[in-house]
């Protein structure tokens, strides 16, 4: 059952975290608290959601979404701060 699923959460987990390191980099740039940083952040949430129901994976999935999402989202505010840097 899990084996059928691969590709459908392999590719989830790959658009969580992809669509989330452009969304760190930009929170990177916002004032902390701010409607920007607020938005950065959850911005994605809506379209995990919708592709996890859409591919029928259980809540089972939610905690490696997340995961997933928090690591784009590190990423990107690395990359950001990374660049300032002389």
């Amino acid at each position: 059952m899990l084996y059928a699923q691969a590709l459908p959460l392999s590719t989830l987990l790959l658009f969580a975290l992809g669509v989330n390191v452009p969304l760190g980099y930009l929170r990177e740039g916002a004032r902390k608290y701010s409607l920007a940083w607020f938005t950065y952040i959850h911005l994605s949430i809506p379209f995990i959601v919708l592709w996890r129901l859409a591919q029928g994976l259980g809540w089972e999935i939610v905690p490696f979404t997340l995961g997933c999402a928090l690591l784009g989202q590190f990423l990107g505010g690395t990359l950001r701060r990374g660049k300032k840097a002389p």
